[in-house]
């Protein structure tokens, strides 16, 4: 099964249509193994971690760690955790903030990789686009009001906020999410690891 993910990923960097990202000496930026329990799936890499080839390596990473109650080491552990982005290159800068995912990405490549993972038993679905993706015509009208119903979404999904600093304002208007969401994502996060 780690060939197979081995394979998808290879084609995936040689397909044409990244072909600008091999040009700017990107790698795709993405985890996971074949035993992996819990997927993260977030927008797509910022710059940093295009750079450094490491997702989640800024404030939101910390506070995403913090609110799925496991250490660096075992986020960063791809038996424990895949993350798999919307689209695995950064995709730019816009005029009030980075570009969004390709969107012909993740229906093309996300089935083939998540096939390569069997073990996994939840999907944490952080931001709109992974959200709109994976819950198609289940999710409400807007995050805040998805992200509210989380427990209509388990025990395959779990619908997030963006862990980023920037989002104060909405943490300020719903503080149910640190008392509700967090110590039940923490909970559902520890049933996937066997913990539970």
């Amino acid at each position: 099964m780690a060939d197979v993910l081995r394979a998808v990923v290879d084609e995936l960097t040689s397909d044409p249509s990244n072909a600008w990202a091999r040009d700017l000496g990107y790698r795709p930026v993405w985890a996971g193994a074949p035993s992996a329990r819990v997927v993260i799936i977030g927008q797509a890499p910022g710059r940093r971690a295009q750079e450094s080839g490491v997702p989640w390596d800024d404030a939101s990473g910390v506070r995403l760690r913090s609110w799925l109650g496991v250490r660096d080491d075992e986020f960063y552990d791809p038996e424990l955790f895949a993350i798999v982005p919307m689209d695995f290159y950064f995709p730019g800068k816009g005029r009030t903030g980075d570009l969004p995912p390709r969107r012909d990405f993740a229906p093309r490549w996300h089935p083939r990789i998540l096939a390569g993972m069997p073990d996994a038993t939840l999907r944490v679905l952080v931001g709109t686009y992974a959200q709109r993706f994976y819950l198609a015509g289940r999710a409400k009208a807007n995050l805040t009001e998805t992200v509210r119903a989380y427990g209509e979404y388990l025990p395959a999904e779990f619908p997030l906020v963006h862990p980023s600093p920037l989002n104060h304002r909405w943490h300020a208007r719903n503080p149910w999410f640190e008392t509700e969401v967090v110590p039940a994502l923490a909970g559902r996060v520890a049933l996937a690891l066997g913990r539970g």
